[in-house]
């Protein structure tokens, strides 16, 4: 069997290292993975590509949630990947679809302008197409040398039949990298079963930070609500509401 390339998702610089030490060819490096991935920060895509020998690849996903974006928001990516393009970033992770759940083949054809001779992966938002088919045929067509797709599923072993069509469908023009709950127990019979020569993977562990005082348990985090389509936006009545607030309550 040929050589599989396995790449990491990562979201700390000690993830990257940690992967890079465990054997990964390459690092998807990611902010927010709670939320499914988001932009990470320039001060760690510098650090990571200072640190580790390995290709650093950054996601451009300016939030969580869908993946229709505004002008402001597409507009804000494509300043994120002329900025991972300058500081020597080799590829990076990008994506985004129509309202009718079709590629977004303008935005992608500017990404491709943007990143010159970066290598780009189009990330999942592939498996929430209409027609993953369909999509194939588009990044094809527009050049992108890579998708990475759970085959349109829940996880990558879940789709594995829609992953084989894929590949198939691929015939080389364009490389299918298999993503989603893939571990270590079943990634050797998903790659038979699939014929891919790319692997996406967290293989995490639990990490507790180290606290020597005694501080209050509060929560900081939130949880993610179940619609994929869902996330929180400021309200701008409601920020009226509590100006007002303020207002009459510091004038009496």
């Amino acid at each position: 069997m040929p050589r599989i390339l396995l790449e990491a998702c990562v979201d700390t610089l000690r993830s990257c290292v940690a992967a890079a030490s465990g054997g990964a060819d390459r690092l998807e490096l990611c902010d927010n993975l709670s939320d499914g991935g988001t932009t990470p920060s320039a001060g760690l895509v510098g650090m990571a590509l200072e640190r580790v020998g390995i290709p650093v690849f950054p996601i451009v996903r300016v939030r969580g949630g869908g993946f229709v974006y505004d002008d402001d928001e597409r507009e804000a990516m494509l300043r994120d990947l002329a900025h991972f393009r300058t500081v020597g970033a080799p590829g990076a992770v990008i994506g985004a679809l129509t309202e009718i759940g079709t590629i977004d083949r303008t935005f992608v054809a500017r990404c491709q302008d943007i990143a010159g001779t970066m290598s780009l992966t189009f990330h999942r938002a592939f498996d929430v197409t209409r027609d993953p088919s369909e999509a194939l045929e588009m990044l094809i067509a527009l050049g992108i040398p890579r998708v990475l797709t759970s085959g349109a599923a829940p996880t990558a072993w879940e789709g594995r039949t829609t992953l084989a069509e894929l590949v198939d469908e691929a015939d080389a023009h364009i490389t299918v990298m298999a993503g989603g709950g893939i571990r270590e127990e079943h990634v050797a019979e998903l790659v038979e079963a699939t014929r891919v020569r790319e692997v996406h993977v967290r293989g995490t562990m639990p990490w507790r930070d180290a606290r020597e005082w005694d501080a209050p348990a509060i929560p900081f985090r939130r949880a993610l609500p179940d619609d994929e389509l869902l996330r929180w936006e400021t309200d701008p009545v409601r920020i009226a509401a509590i100006r007002a607030a303020l207002t009459t309550g510091t004038d009496s």
